[in-house]
């Protein structure tokens, strides 16, 4: 009788099934904690309302492809910026409040034509806007839903705050 090269094979692995050996316990439990770099500073828990106004300059200039000069900070009341700029396709104005959650911006559109659309931007399928200031350099990290990141560095001096 001879035996098919499928059933010989089958046989071995049949065999070797319960004579795993037991996996070795690791020796060290890593922390789900990530540990904090000193090379990147932590985004204070209140900002003062100079720096609220350079975030929130920074962050809707890069949320709307403007430079942070064209934002024009109209007021700050209650830790909320209310900012606005020159529409790019009808050179009218957009406007926008803006606040700041420990290193997360959250914006609203403002004046919109469809009132349901006028809310904080900081649901599931919006995207994450980050910062880290560090003196006049404000850098922006910008994630998408669909994971893509965008990050720029940005100069917004403490004087241009008074626009």
């Amino acid at each position: 009788m001879r035996l098919s090269p499928a059933i010989v094979i089958g046989a071995f692995a049949l065999a070797a099934c319960g004579e795993r050996e037991a996996a070795p316990a690791p020796a060290e439990k890593g922390s789900a904690e990530v540990a904090t770099s000193d090379a990147v500073q932590a985004a204070p828990e209140v900002l003062a309302a100079d720096e609220l106004r350079r975030v929130c300059q920074a962050g809707l200039a890069r949320i709307h492809g403007q430079e942070p000069g064209a934002i024009t900070v109209e007021s700050v009341q209650n830790g909320v910026v209310r900012a606005s700029w020159r529409a790019p396709v009808d050179g009218g104005r957009m406007r926008a409040d803006c606040r700041v959650d420990n290193d997360l911006i959250v914006w609203k559109p403002l004046d919109l034509p469809d009132a349901t659309l006028v809310r904080w931007m900081n649901q599931s399928g919006d995207p994450v806007i980050r910062y880290v200031l560090d003196g006049d350099t404000i850098t922006i990290t910008q994630t998408l839903p669909d994971g893509t990141t965008d990050r720029a560095d940005l100069a917004v001096p403490a004087e241009e705050e008074a626009r």
